[in-house]
């Protein structure tokens, strides 16, 4: 099929049915102003955009299977918002599925509207099967990619869709004006239910099962059984996802992993990649072929086309750290085709290009990757730091009695925590519910600033540490507060490079590395000029990561390995910032139609 992506807002184009039309420029000087300014001024104030997301049951045809798939609106993936920074978004939500449901609007800062962020039990209960809630929130200062997705269970493999986010009217992108732009949703799909699968990891403590494809804006490309026949049309590459492109034309792809469980490198075949932003914050430009992105992630990236007109193929496949852990080693697909190039040679059709993809293991690429990252400009971070963190992350082994419920290794039951936590869910009330209300027995206040025991963090752990302790422990932050946390990977079981995502906010990447985190000789690499701008950093395997920020956003705000496996396992915790003085720093009354607990 062909995709259709947007024209840039500010591109001389319009769309009209499924064509991009290039209006012509030989219309007056005067009238063009007029019209221009009469635009400018009608949209001047911020836009209020309101949406209705019915979440449903929808048959959905793939490896040649129907699946009855959760949906919003039918669409798999769901609809593109687009906005403006400035504008507000009112978004109603039915539940018409069999599954309770949240929405999480990923990477929105949520300015005092901790209500509307979505996960499950930290700061909403979930909407109910027949029931309704309305999310609204405004854009503040934030400009580029990101998205939004289910936050209950395992229902975000289906329920999510990008969230795009323009310039203010009057302002540019401070980079090349790109001709097209279009969202690249990188997924994964589960050929049966993966509420099941989840269900079936969750009962026997294992490992839960890989996925069967992965796939570029719902489809899994030409690589995998039935990719030609899905859609019923008899012809090459009929549910592959298709970009045409004129000659010398610029495109920006916003590329999104929205993959449950599984870190992605991307490429295009024979085509250079510029990076300028990632996680709605622009970065200083780069050049690059090929992209890794951890679940959660977004790239924004400009690809010019000067290649000679043929077909190329955009693909993804898995970067996975884990040491002898099981993963998806398949390709999926997407193709950058030239038009009016001959594709047909002796009446066959020709095959696209195939671009060169590292190794799934190939650590040195991602390092190389990640370490280009700076912000734009010169940068505000804090230097006076309030609260020093330190946080361990990996896994861990729950002892059980042996049988059915006890199939991880050596009869035990996987587990994941952070200092030795491994975070549990409420299941009556909501963390913000429960704090803004003053109820108590919900959640307790002593999760730990730094690790119970110090260790080799990276080296041979000791077996008695395996075993982490259950507990919905928050950590309080002062409103205002200056805050640095060190993440610290371990050994245990496995290392592994974890997306470490917090909702709320985004913070400065301020250094990476690997081996155990040294305060004497790492402190001085820290970037403190212009580190980048993340709200979901991916920490190296065997390796750390330190990132800061200011505690200006008052609620309960989760941070979580953004690999679902892992955040069922517990690896998560809860922030609660506290109102600062005053209306403006203090967090909004709930809305009447929460959801009840």
């Amino acid at each position: 099929m062909h995709y259709h992506y947007t024209t840039s807002p500010r591109a001389d184009r319009v769309m009209e049915a499924n064509n991009i039309i290039i209006k012509p420029r030989g219309c007056s000087l005067f009238l063009g102003l007029f019209l221009f300014f009469a635009f400018s001024a009608s949209l001047a104030d911020a836009e209020t955009h309101y949406h209705d997301f019915v979440v449903q049951q929808t048959p959905v045809k793939r490896l040649c299977r129907t699946h009855n798939i959760i949906t919003v609106n039918g669409q798999f993936p769901g609809p593109t918002l687009e906005v403006r920074d400035g504008d507000t978004l009112v978004i109603k939500v039915v539940n018409s599925a069999r599954y309770n449901v949240t929405l999480h609007w990923h990477g929105i800062r949520q300015m005092r509207t901790p209500w509307a962020d979505g996960p499950e039990y930290v700061t909403q209960c979930p909407i109910r099967p027949g029931a309704t809630y309305t999310y609204r929130f405004t854009i503040e200062n934030q400009e580029g990619t990101l998205w939004w997705h289910a936050h209950s269970k395992w229902l975000r493999a289906t329920v999510y869709g990008a969230l795009v986010i323009y310039p203010k009217l009057g302002s540019s992108y401070p980079f090349p004006q790109p001709n097209h732009e279009a969202p690249i949703l990188l997924g994964e799909w589960w050929d049966r239910d993966p509420i099941a699968v989840l269900r079936q990891a969750t009962f026997t403590g294992a490992a839960p099962n890989i996925s069967d494809a992965y796939t570029i804006n719902g489809q899994p490309g030409d690589l995998y059984r039935c990719s030609s026949k899905d859609s019923g049309v008899k012809n090459d590459n009929a549910e592959t996802v298709r970009l045409p492109l004129d000659s010398g034309e610029r495109i920006l792809l916003r590329i999104i992993n929205s993959a449950l469980n599984q870190q992605l490198f991307f490429s295009v075949a024979n085509h250079k990649l510029t990076v300028v932003g990632a996680d709605a914050a622009y970065t200083k430009p780069f050049t690059t072929t090929v992209v890794m992105l951890g679940p959660g992630q977004t790239t924004d990236v400009l690809l010019t086309a000067d290649q000679p007109p043929a077909r190329y193929y955009m693909a993804a496949r898995a970067y996975d750290s884990a040491q002898n852990a099981p993963f998806d080693n398949t390709t999926t697909t997407a193709i950058l085709e030239y038009k009016g190039a001959c594709y047909t040679k002796k009446g066959q059709s020709s095959k696209p290009v195939f671009p060169r993809l590292p190794a799934y293991n190939d650590t040195p690429t991602v390092t190389a990757f990640t370490s280009r990252f700076r912000s734009l400009t010169t940068a505000k971070v804090p230097t006076k730091i309030d609260e020093s963190l330190f946080f361990t992350i990996g896994f861990g082994f729950f002892n059980c009695r042996p049988g059915p419920r006890c199939q991880g290794p050596n009869g035990t039951r996987f587990g994941a925590s952070m200092n030795n936590v491994s975070f549990v869910l409420p299941s009556s009330n909501s963390i913000l519910q429960a704090s803004y209300q003053g109820i108590p027995g919900v959640f307790t206040t002593d999760f730990p600033a730094s690790p119970p025991l110090q260790f080799d963090y990276t080296g041979n752990v000791s077996r008695a540490l395996w075993q982490p302790v259950r507990g919905t422990k928050v950590y309080k932050l002062k409103y205002g507060s200056t805050v640095q946390i060190v993440f610290q990977d371990t050994s245990i079981f496995t290392i592994e490079n974890h997306p470490m995502h917090l909702h709320g906010y985004h913070f400065y990447v301020v250094a990476l590395g690997f081996g155990n985190f040294n305060p004497v000789t790492d402190t001085a690499k820290f970037n403190l000029i212009d580190p980048p701008v993340r709200n979901t950093i991916g920490v190296p395997t065997g390796g750390w990561a330190v990132i800061r920020f200011v505690a200006d956003n008052p609620g309960t705000w989760l941070m979580h390995c953004h690999i679902d496996a892992h955040l069922t396992w517990g690896l998560a915790m809860v922030f609660l910032v506290e109102n600062g003085a005053g209306e403006l720093q203090s967090i909004e009354p709930p809305p009447a139609d929460l959801p009840p607990c």
